[in-house]
């Protein structure tokens, strides 16, 4: 059976799901001071219905990578750059341990000026005399030829706890992506293999034999120990989680939105003809932009535990999480106190919802009645206005779905599928406030973590060959080899889904479930004087994020 959880910003989810359907779930409260304890407590409620033995997968999304950055706890990072002619590295600056190196690659990975390693020494050892451990080492070109940043790797061992290279992350071009990428993979790096350590060592002691993975921006999975190379592909696994889910739960044909609404954000997504969207180029974590390939989602602080603001003037909800309902022993009133008070839902003790919004409502002139009434409505509304805003940001400018680019496509959304704790309670409200078709799964509460569950791998190569120059290399899989001039695209094709296949067994994902396609093969002569010398061939392979077939049978219904 399988095992998913999903660490939320106010609840942590788990579900069980075997071949009949859900087997088991749960629903606790985050301990956000230690979120291990939160995953400790959800795998335990699991094991103890179906026993350690049962469960052959466990998936988790967590909110501990994107926290750190958030909160600013990620380590400073040392990171070493080098450009050479055009764009100057400067304009990609990162935090306050950055230095340019001279050397250069150019496009076709020919080095034309030589690494100054003897220049990066002084500069480690100052670093490292304050306490630097973790670094990143960039270099223009990298993805043609890494060899330079392979060299100062080198001259950071037995300095550093770890070293991130920018050819590691992806094939595609963009030295301001790779720079902020690497920087953010290594500035997470420590606190997310201290909870990968305590998250086996959990597993252990549960008695359970199961593999453990990630969830992944894009939606896709990863297993946990290739995740500790790569932890900046966890952020905003949360967001992937719901779309997941309702991709699990669901069978979506149509244009649609997608809201999870849980305790402290509200998670939107579009769908295009069924599709999820994505940021295909990466996105900005941080303000940066990245090449973290992500579902393509919107987070707003509005949630069941969103603080009720009251003035004179308005009456607002969120973006502040402040604690629990006060229903349940929080210290100001929130979303759910309103609810409660409006008898749409019942949760722990409606009087000291009442009793919390009566403090903030009578020195404004309000009854509590007023208030509730008041804040449910602006939160609705809010969630309203940050759809709309984000389907006409998605229809100004190229669609691009998980399966293909939608040029000059216009999304029209016909549903809203909504997700989440309060998703029930508010689903009335919402259809009030949306001219489409709202629709609550029937697993609406837990869906998130049924969308970690079933998520299959994802993972893509780019293959580069340069028959001119007798170089083919694999950036993110490390392979760099002779290529002969008669090398063909077939032959790239053909090599690159090959080695896509082999680095899925090898990592033990099964490749039956995560089908391999081919989404670029384009191949330019390169002409020296008037003859032509070779080709510069480029393959694009890729597993694309789903949930497994066989198991979303067991889980889907009608919607």
């Amino acid at each position: 059976m399988l095992c998913g959880i999903d660490v939320g910003g106010t609840h942590t989810d788990a579900v069980l799901i075997g071949p009949g359907g859900v087997v088991a779930c749960a629903k606790l409260r985050t301990n956000h001071d230690d979120l291990l304890a939160s995953v400790r407590e959800a795998l335990s409620s699991i094991v103890a219905v179906a026993g350690p033995a049962a469960i052959a997968r466990l998936t988790l999304s967590t909110t501990l990578t994107t926290n750190a950055i958030i909160e600013g706890t990620a380590d400073p990072v040392g990171i070493l750059v080098s450009g050479g002619p055009g764009i100057d590295p400067e304009a990609y600056r990162l935090g306050g341990h950055y230095h340019v190196l001279a050397g250069a690659i150019d496009h076709r990975g020919r080095q034309t000026a030589a690494i100054d390693l003897d220049a990066a020494r002084p500069v480690i050892d100052a670093w490292v005399a304050a306490g630097v451990r973790a670094f990143a080492a960039v270099t223009k070109f990298s993805t043609r030829c890494p060899d330079q940043e392979l060299a100062l790797r080198g001259l950071l061992a037995g300095r550093s706890d770890w070293v991130s290279l920018g050819h590691e992350f992806s094939g595609r071009l963009g030295f301001g992506r790779r720079i902020a990428t690497a920087c953010l993979n290594s500035a997470v790096w420590r606190v997310y293999n201290r909870f990968c350590d305590a998250v086996e060592q959990s597993v252990a002691d549960l008695g359970m034999t199961a593999s453990i993975n990630v969830l992944k921006a894009d939606g896709g999975t990863m297993p946990l120990s290739v995740s500790r190379s790569l932890p900046v592909q966890s952020i905003l696994s949360g967001p992937a989680a719901s779309v997941m889910g309702i991709i699990a739960v669901c069978d979506i044909a149509e244009d649609s939105i997608i809201l999870d609404i849980g305790g402290t954000t509200t998670d939107i997504a579009v769908f295009a003809g069924g599709a999820p969207l994505i940021e295909n180029e990466g996105i900005a974590i941080a303000g940066r932009p990245t090449l973290v390939r992500a579902l393509r989602t919107r987070s707003i602080g509005v949630g069941g535990d969103s603080a009720i603001t009251v003035s004179r003037q308005a009456v607002e909800v969120g973006p502040r999480r402040l604690g629990p309902p006060m229903a349940l022993g929080g210290p100001v009133p929130t979303l759910v106190d309103a609810l409660n008070i409006q008898n749409v839902i019942a949760v722990g003790d409606p009087r000291a919802s009442y009793q919390g919004l009566l403090a903030v409502a009578g020195p404004n002139g309000f009854e509590p009645e007023e208030v509730a009434e008041a804040a449910i409505l602006n939160a609705v509304n809010q969630i309203r206005s940050e759809v709309a805003a984000l389907v006409r940001e998605v229809n100004d400018r190229p669609v691009y779905t998980i399966f293909e680019l939608l040029e000059g496509r216009q999304v029209r959304p016909t549903r809203v599928y909504v997700m989440g704790g309060p998703a029930l309670a508010l689903s009335a409200l919402l259809q009030d406030a949306f001219s489409e078709e709202v629709v609550v799964p029937e697993s609406f509460a837990v869906a998130n973590a049924i969308g970690a569950a079933l998520a299959r791998p994802t993972f893509s190569v780019e293959l580069f060959a340069d028959t001119a120059s007798g170089r083919l290399t694999i950036p993110s899989l490390g392979v760099a080899r002779h290529v002969a001039a008669t090398y063909s695209p077939a032959a790239a094709e053909g090599e690159a889904a090959t080695s896509l296949r082999d680095y899925l067994a090898a990592i033990g994902t099964d490749a039956a479930d995560a089908p391999i396609e081919t989404v670029e093969l384009s191949s330019f002569p390169m002409v020296e004087g008037q003859e032509l010398v070779g080709h510069n061939i480029r393959v694009a392979c890729q597993v694309r994020p789903g949930v497994s077939a066989a198991y979303k049978q067991a889980v889907s219904k009608s919607c």
